[in-house]
C-alpha cells in the first residue's frame, strides 16, 4: 500500500478540521435545541394542546439539525483521519442529503416569504392576546423571548400597549420611540433576507468543497491501496 502524497495529505487534514469545526457546531445547535426544550422558562410551552405549533417546529428542528450534523461531522473527522473510504462515502451522502434539504428550504422560504410572515404575526398576535387574557406565564415567557429578540413591544409599540412586563427594559425616551412587534417581524425578512441568502449560499459553497474533498480523498485512498 502506497501512502498519500504530500496534496493528498493536505486535503485529509483539511477535511479532519472542516469537520471537527462542523461537529463543534452541529453540538451547539443540538445545546440550544436541548435548553429550548427543558428549559424550565420555555418547558411548560411544550404541553397542553395549545402549543406553539411554530416555536415547537422550530425547536425540533434545531434539535434534529444539530444531531445530523454532528453524525457527519464524526464521520468526516473519522473518515479522514483513519482514511475509511466507507466513512467517507456516508460523509458525502449525508452532505449531499444536507445539501439538498437546504437548496429545497431555500426554494420554499423565499417563495413562501410573505406567508411565513403572515403566520408568525399570526402567531404572535394569538399569543400576545391569550396572555392578556389568562395572564399564563408560559405565555408571559413567550412574549418576553419573542420581543426581547426583535426588539419591539407590543402590537402598536405605543405606550398605550398593556403587557409592558414582557417588553425588553427601555428608558422612557426608548419607549415613545419602540417599534410594533408586527413591524419588527416584517423588517427582519426584509432588511436580512439578503443576509440570510448570503449565508445560505455561503453554507451550500462549503458543502459543495466537503463532498468534493471527500470524493478525492476517498479516490486517493483507494488508489494507494491498490498500489503495491
Amino acid at each position: 500500500m502506497a501512502a498519500l502524497s504530500g496534496g493528498e495529505m493536505c486535503v485529509k487534514y483539511l477535511m479532519f478540521a472542516f469537520n471537527l469545526v462542523f461537529w463543534l457546531a452541529g453540538t451547539a445547535v443540538l445545546a440550544v435545541g436541548l435548553w429550548l426544550r427543558f428549559d424550565p422558562k420555555t418547558k411548560g410551552l411544550f404541553e397542553g394542546s395549545d402549543a406553539p405549533f411554530v416555536f415547537l417546529t422550530g425547536v425540533y428542528i434545531l434539535i434534529a439539525a444539530g444531531a445530523l450534523m454532528m453524525v457527519v461531522g464524526f464521520l468526516g473527522c473519522c473518515g479522514a483521519i483513519r482514511e475509511s473510504p466507507c466513512m467517507l462515502g456516508l460523509f458525502f451522502f449525508f452532505l449531499l442529503i444536507i445539501f439538498a434539504l437546504e437548496v429545497a428550504a431555500g426554494i420554499w422560504g423565499f417563495s413562501n416569504q410573505s406567508k411565513i410572515v403572515d403566520d408568525i404575526t399570526t402567531f404572535y398576535m394569538e399569543t400576545y392576546n391569550d396572555y392578556t387574557n389568562t395572564r399564563d406565564e408560559r405565555l408571559k415567557e413567550t412574549l418576553r423571548l419573542i420581543q426581547t429578540g426583535l426588539e419591539c413591544c407590543g402590537p402598536t409599540g405605543t405606550v398605550v400597549d398593556s403587557n409592558k412586563d414582557t417588553c425588553p427594559p427601555r428608558d422612557a425616551l426608548a419607549q415613545l420611540i419602540t417599534k410594533s412587534c408586527p413591524d419588527a417581524i416584517d423588517n427582519v425578512f426584509d432588511s436580512k433576507l439578503h443576509i440570510i441568502g448570503g449565508v445560505g449560499v455561503t453554507i451550500g459553497v462549503v458543502m459543495v468543497f466537503g463532498m468534493i474533498f471527500s470524493m478525492l480523498l476517498c479516490c486517493a485512498i483507494r488508489k494507494s491501496r491498490e498500489v503495491v
